[in-house]
């Protein structure tokens, strides 16, 4: 009694352990005759193919939930990061209320809101540091002025810097400093 026959059509006779495609009828009505499949042989339709998990996966992310949201439940994990967060956040409510602000219900913006204000800027500071910004941008623009002057090729984005050099320079003016970058001396009469 033969087995059930693979995709290829090959089945296994039980009593002699033959494998063989058993013999058909066209659709012309004549007969294809019984082919005998040597040892061993494995036709191509009968190999499994190979399934990568991860491009299965992509191939079928839309066709379900979430993907590791069945591992979710409702119980709080209980692990270093979301303990920090919760003593954070705990943190927060009470420094609020000790200030006197009142408490917000979750909204993210009006948080960030908040908390950014909390850094006071020094403005000399801030002019300092615009100062410095601009007498580097201004050194060296001047240096690629003289290296145009010398002969050398510029980049459209060294012409570029080339063109601000007075602008630069009125930007220091209007902060007070000279066109080298130094203070300008008051004159006190």
């Amino acid at each position: 009694m033969p087995s059930q026959p693979s995709k290829a059509g090959i089945v296994v006779d039980e009593n002699s352990g033959e494998r063989h495609i058993p013999e058909s009828v066209r659709a012309d009505g004549s007969v294809r005759k019984a082919i005998k499949v040597k040892p061993g042989y494995r036709p191509p339709e009968d190999v499994e193919v190979y399934k990568n998990r991860t491009a299965e996966t992509f191939r079928n992310r839309n066709k379900g939930p979430v993907p590791g949201a069945e591992g979710l439940k409702d119980e709080e994990p209980s692990s270093n990061v979301n303990n920090k967060n919760a003593k954070r956040r705990e943190a927060r409510k009470k420094a609020k209320a000790a200030a006197g602000e009142p408490q917000e219900g979750g909204a993210p913006e009006k948080a960030a809101a908040v908390a950014a204000p909390a850094v006071e800027v020094d403005p000399e500071a801030e002019k300092e540091k615009k100062v410095r910004n601009l007498k580097k941008k201004l050194k060296q623009a001047k240096e690629l002025k003289d290296k145009k002057e010398s002969g050398g090729s510029l980049l459209p984005e060294q012409i570029a810097k080339v063109i601000k050099i007075n602008e630069l320079i009125r930007e220091l003016d209007a902060l007070g400093f000279d066109a080298d970058g130094e203070p300008k001396k008051t004159t006190d009469s």
